[in-house]
């Protein structure tokens, strides 16, 4: 009994250690301070190109001018990652886009939900369910005129304890209807770390 008693009060003692060692602070940061915990692609990396992409196309004289008497519609595509990082490029064009719209110069469609948006039209048109006075009607949504897509490509260079990475973003504006690619941006950044030396 006593040695039951003992392993017991062990195993608390020794959960009670471990649940101490892995408790943590958490505390709120600035979500528009630059980020510097590694090389990769981060947080400060999307917001310089979003930013550098919308400022540079809504300067560009004819965008200024085809955007003086209306709202062009514009859809996205999928950025291409050519690096070697799981990154999530949603998130950039994502970004863009709510940059470009809240610019109030532009309208988007969203591709992403085009499967369902077809589902909830079929419901109201085939399923009986909806009164078809209220029932959308197909084949009258607004077309894209533009298509924005763009590329995200890095090159790595590691030698003696440092290591040093490029990225390059480029993004272009093209016309659906002609194929010109009436605008084209691109974002330069470069980073570099160094491994601190063993015991510091």
């Amino acid at each position: 009994m006593k040695f039951r008693t003992l392993a017991l009060a062990t195993t608390i003692g020794t959960m009670a250690l471990f649940s101490g060692c892995a408790s943590q602070s958490v505390s709120y940061g600035d979500a528009q301070a630059t980020e510097t915990l590694t090389k990769d692609f981060g947080s400060t990396d999307l917001q310089q190109i979003a930013a550098k992409m919308v400022d540079d196309m809504l300067a560009f004289p004819p965008v200024i001018e085809m955007t003086q008497a209306r709202r062009p519609v514009l859809f996205v595509d999928r950025i291409k990652n050519k690096t070697q990082e799981h990154i999530d490029t949603e998130s950039i064009t994502d970004t863009i886009q709510n940059k470009l719209i809240n610019s109030g110069k532009f309208r988007f469609v969203d591709m992403t939900s085009v499967g369902a948006m077809a589902d909830q039209l079929a419901y109201q048109q085939q399923s009986g369910m909806v009164d078809k006075r209220t029932a959308v009607k197909t084949g009258s949504q607004i077309a894209a005129e533009y298509m924005l897509n763009g590329n995200l490509s890095s090159i790595v260079k590691n030698s003696g304890g440092k290591s040093d990475v490029y990225y390059k973003f480029t993004f272009k504006l093209q016309n659906l209807k002609t194929g010109i690619v009436e605008w084209t941006g691109e974002k330069e950044i470069r980073k570099s770390a160094k491994r601190a030396a063993f015991g510091l």
